[in-house]
């Protein structure tokens, strides 16, 4: 493992977008945000049932307080997760509850296609 700082946005960047590019600078609607961070990938990388919420696709899924989602990491102390971030599903397991990881690991690697 390589020593020093991450970047902060290891632990932020999709809650960044959102709480800077949708709440503060008001570029981006929710939803156009939400599409460039699932969908629009999922498509591009031919990810197969993934990126939206419907019938048949895997059910991974970020349920946040949109009034709390913020980046809390920077530069200089880049090690803090998230905020407004209370349950996440990946695969149809809890895997954060309450912002807390459940032990759960039902992530595996995606391949094209």
């Amino acid at each position: 493992m390589a020593k020093g700082r991450p970047h902060p946005r290891i632990f932020g960047t999709f809650p960044r977008v959102i709480r800077k590019y949708v709440k503060e600078d008001k570029l981006l609607d929710l939803s156009k945000a939400i599409y460039k961070m699932t969908w629009q990938p999922a498509e591009r990388f031919k990810l197969e049932k993934r990126g939206k919420i419907a019938e048949g696709f895997f059910a991974d899924l970020v349920l946040f307080d949109l009034n709390k989602i913020s980046d809390t990491s920077d530069f200089l102390d880049p090690f803090h997760y998230c905020e407004g971030i209370e349950y996440v599903f990946v695969n149809g397991q809890l895997a954060i509850e309450k912002g807390k990881q459940t032990g759960k690991r039902a992530g595996r690697v995606l391949r094209k296609g």
